[in-house]
């Protein structure tokens, strides 16, 4: 790879460095060696692309770093000369010899908007570097500018670029440059995904291969980033408004989209084949109880039991595995609660969004840059029995806040409800007693189980068929403990398996014959259950 780029400190010496990454500091196995005061051992790192651009990202160092001036994390697109002023030391930037043409992507690469020509994604590279050159960052202030402002001012300087780009090939000037302005702007290829509303999952696994789940089924679609850098380019402008970084130090990050999408990057090296980030999205409706039956994830019988469970203040458990639609039916059920009770969620990331008049929304925070002011689930489960909930809602337990949750649901805050990841209602059970053990408390056994006995009331079970076909398995009553054995029940179950004898979305939703021990002890007036529901064999089929 030819060397073009040129490093030069003050007048005392000239570094001619190779595409690629390159850290500068202190330390001896840096590229550019600094000696002033403030300088860390490897204080920042230059990342030089093929096509003469490069990137100057600080790690963390006291001292800070400047681009030009201005005190930066992430300085990205930089270009021609540019002065990085380092603690007490300061050395310029200058590429030399700017290649022409960026190498062209594999004849397999995937085209955006379904275009599949590699030229596609060359040009619009191409034309990303120009419109940079052509907004000319250091003498317009477009941090000023709001998005739509910005945005028409990259259309019309981009619009006869793009044109004079299509008069030379085959191309739609129109899909080039929307590519490049959501490239540049937005978030690219991801634009049309997110405005999908079937589509709950996006999965990057590096610029050229982007998947989705769409109605219960995972697909590779034909959409891809331009580079690297563009794909990096889109994670700092997901993370930076909210205040997270993403670097070599930092190379795991948790983030929210404006529209509430839950984000999750993992960056090079930890990631080997580039940037992964996968996007959980949320429906801009919301399913009701209803929905739920015209879906077949349950029946009538079930959601009614369900809904008198949290009528009755039953403290609920919803298992299955990720992707299951745990979050959706945690949501559908605490929308039950009756309006005159007062409500605390807590959550990771904020994904629960049900109406309701009394309610507390809390949400965990990481910790900032300097590793200082983390709030964890843990803590707001304490914090949130002060704010005299009737119920708390959880959004997953995972750690030692399972404690916390199963001593509030055995003090007074019967009906409360969370998830957990677990593959059945016994394997559920199990995890609880690691997840208790994992507070760093140290109980017995046999105290932890006494505790579950008496704290969790009904299980509800969701699974994800191959088809995509999401149901509820089973609901399961904890009936107590017997020999130092949690014992439990099913009420319902999902029976179905395929002609190869393996487990099918196809099947019926039946009733054990059981009768939950809180209904046979009776109920208050205008709550009693119809215990029809209950007989044995009772239920519906699934029809499609």
């Amino acid at each position: 790879m030819r060397a073009h780029d040129r490093i030069v400190r003050g007048e005392v010496r000239v570094e001619r460095l190779p595409p690629g990454p390159h850290l500068a500091g202190q330390a001896d196995d840096c590229s550019v060696r600094l000696r002033g005061a403030g300088v860390g051992g490897h204080h920042l790192r230059i990342d030089l692309a093929p096509e003469g651009t490069y990137r100057v990202t600080d790690l963390g160092a006291s001292g800070g770093t400047r681009v030009n001036g201005e005190r930066v994390v992430v300085a990205d697109n930089l270009g021609e000369i540019d002065v990085i002023r380092v603690g007490d030391d300061e050395f310029t930037v200058q590429v030399i010899g700017r290649p022409q043409n960026v190498p062209s992507p594999p004849s397999t690469a995937r085209g955006g908007r379904g275009d599949a020509s590699a030229r596609f994604i060359e040009m619009a590279h191409q034309l990303h570097r120009r419109l940079l050159e052509q907004l000319d960052l250091r003498r317009r202030d477009v941090a000023t500018m709001d998005d739509s402002a910005l945005r028409m001012l990259a259309g019309r300087l981009l619009a006869p670029l793009a044109a004079d780009a299509a008069s030379l090939d085959p191309i739609d000037a129109d899909d080039l440059q929307r590519f490049v302005l959501d490239e540049a702007l937005g978030l690219g290829p991801l634009e049309p995904l997110l405005a999908d509303d079937d589509v709950r999952e996006i999965m990057v696994n590096g610029p050229e291969r982007i998947f989705v789940e769409s109605k219960g089924l995972l697909r590779e679609t034909s959409l891809r980033f331009s580079s690297e850098a563009a794909l990096r380019g889109i994670v700092e402008r997901i993370v930076t408004p909210i205040g997270r970084r993403i670097d070599d130090a930092s190379p795991m990050v948790d983030a929210r989209l404006p529209d509430g999408s839950r984000v999750n990057v993992v960056v090079p090296p930890l990631a080997l084949r580039g940037t992964a980030m996968t996007i959980r999205r949320f429906g801009r409706h919301r399913l009701g109880p209803q929905e739920l039956i015209d879906r077949q994830t349950l029946d009538a019988a079930m959601l009614e039991f369900l809904s008198t469970c949290v009528a009755r203040r039953r403290n609920m458990l919803v298992s299955g595995g990720t992707g299951s639609g745990k979050t959706t039916l945690l949501n559908v059920l605490s929308s039950l609660i009756p309006r005159e009770e007062r409500v605390v969620t807590i959550e990771d990331s904020a994904e629960l969004a049900f109406d309701h008049p009394n309610l507390v929304a809390l949400e965990t925070r990481p910790p900032n840059i300097e590793g200082r002011g983390e709030v964890t689930v843990r803590e707001l489960v304490r914090n949130a029995l002060r704010m005299r909930p009737d119920r708390l809602v959880i959004g997953e337990c995972r750690g030692g806040e399972t404690l916390d949750m199963l001593q509030a649901m055995n003090t007074g805050h019967d009906g409360s409800l969370s998830t957990v990841h677990a593959n059945s209602p016994r394997e559920l059970l199990s995890r609880l007693e690691v997840m208790v053990l994992m507070s760093g408390v140290e109980l017995p056994v046999s105290a932890i189980r006494e505790q579950i006995a008496s704290s969790v009331h009904v299980i509800a079970h969701q699974a994800r068929f191959a088809c995509g076909a999401r149901r509820i398995t089973h609901i399961t009553e904890v009936t107590g403990l017997v020999a130092g054995t949690v014992q439990t029940q099913d009420i319902f179950r999902f029976e179905a398996v395929d002609d190869r004898g393996r487990p099918s979305g196809q099947g019926g939703f039946h009733a054990t014959g059981h009768i939950p021990q809180f209904l046979e002890r009776g109920a208050p007036r205008g709550s009693r259950a119809d215990l029809r529901i209950f007989q044995c064999g009772s239920g519906s089929q699934v029809t499609s």
